[in-house]
């Protein structure tokens, strides 16, 4: 599990970004790959999976 700060969370679109404490990469989250509901500057854990454009955060709870 990866640690971050949910940067982004459109809750009408379904999706946000999420940067990673460690690397400052930034991820896409899809509503899908939630598990708690996240609001802007929230801190999570998360993994990550292959999607269409690259990485996404998955699995994520806030921590």
């Amino acid at each position: 599990m990866k640690n971050g700060t949910v940067k982004f969370f459109n809750e009408s679109k379904g999706y946000g970004f999420i940067i990673d404490n460690e690397t400052k990469k930034e991820y896409f989250v899809h509503i899908s790959g939630l598990v708690d509901k996240v609001r802007e500057q929230d801190e999570v854990t998360f993994d990550l999976k292959e999607g269409k454009k690259g990485m996404n955060a998955c699995d994520v709870k806030l921590a």
